[in-house]
């Protein structure tokens, strides 16, 4: 197998694209890997080989199973079991590809039922504990499809020990690949109530609050989607609005970016259900910027942005009867 150059494999995690190859050659692409069952030859090249060789194939492999096809082939050709086993290696590297790869795999709810049955939640989760950043955000991203599809994800989570603590206080972390990673995380394990309830217990809501004054787009559409869900529990909503989260999130709309738009509308929506919150929006002008995506074709962001005005025009109403009769 021919050798990778160095930079390749020095950030695994980090390392943009030269160029966007089009989409008709990436089909062709794919199409002859699969012509020449290039997954299957990846696959067995998994087991007795030199670290360094280990590191490209399984950095291809995590390329490849971003498609359908090729995850399913990955699982019918025994990938998943010595995909799992390189959880447990200790390269900074190896450990990057080996995380992106498991989470791509787990995007079908076949291959997170043999991923399960392996522990390799368990391990994905005890990589959270890396001190390497880059290990860090590529295992909670990697989680996120492994919460996402698991059969029962919530009882999932609460059998690891000490595990919503873990993720929790990354929020802390200073690395914003990693906060917006486990942003995402979060947001998936928060639509179980209990799993909730125990990260609201561990300071989940001052925590994302802290977060809200970014500029980073990315970090932006994960920790309103968080924020949204973690809304769901006790006075949550009264909670973010008094750690003074409603304000920077009204910000948000101003975004250029669609899948930001979508997410925080749907964080002012929930936010919006405590009425102190209505008028944070309101005088941050939110109505005006949220009217604008009613007309939206993204269903999602339209309800959302329809129900946030409805509830801020319903507390309109009420105070004018209530001062005027």
């Amino acid at each position: 197998m021919a050798r990778a150059s160095s930079s390749v494999r020095e950030q695994p995690a980090r390392a943009e694209p030269a160029h966007i190859v089009p989409f008709g050659k990436q089909l062709k692409c794919l199409q002859k890997f699969q012509e020449y069952k290039t997954v299957e030859a990846l696959v067995t090249l998994l087991t007795d080989q030199p670290e360094e060789v280990l590191i490209n194939v399984i950095g291809a492999l995590g390329e490849c199973c971003q498609e359908q096809e090729n995850r399913g082939t990955i699982r019918r050709c025994g990938g998943i079991a010595p995909m799992v086993k390189l959880l447990s290696a200790t390269n900074r590297a190896l450990l990057v590809n080996v995380n992106k790869a498991v989470g791509g795999c787990a995007m079908e709810p076949e291959n997170m039922a043999v991923i399960d049955s392996l522990d390799g939640v368990r391990l994905l989760w005890s990589l959270l504990k890396n001190p390497n950043p880059d290990v860090q955000a590529s295992a909670a991203w990697a989680l996120c499809p492994c919460v996402e599809n698991a059969k029962n994800s919530g009882e999932m989570v609460r059998s690891l020990v000490g595990g919503l603590e873990l993720i929790v206080n990354l929020l802390k972390s200073k690395d914003k690949e990693v906060l917006t990673s486990v942003c995402a995380a979060i947001a998936n394990i928060a639509k179980d109530q209990e799993n909730l309830a125990v990260m609201t217990d561990h300071g989940v809501v001052p925590l994302l609050s802290k977060l809200a004054n970014t500029n980073n787009n990315k970090l932006r559409r994960h920790l309103a989607e968080a924020i949204a869900h973690c809304c769901m529990w006790g006075s949550n909503r009264v909670a973010f609005g008094e750690a003074r989260a409603v304000a920077p999130l009204a910000r948000y709309l101003k975004s250029k970016d669609p899948l930001v738009h979508r997410a925080t509308a749907l964080a002012l929506y929930q936010l919006s259900e405590d009425p102190n919150n209505c008028v944070i929006m309101h005088e941050n002008g939110v109505v005006k910027l949220l009217l604008a995506m009613v007309g939206s074709t993204d269903d999602a962001l339209q309800e959302a942005a329809a129900g946030c005005i409805a509830n801020i025009r319903r507390l309109a109403l009420a105070t004018e009867k209530a001062k005027y009769g």
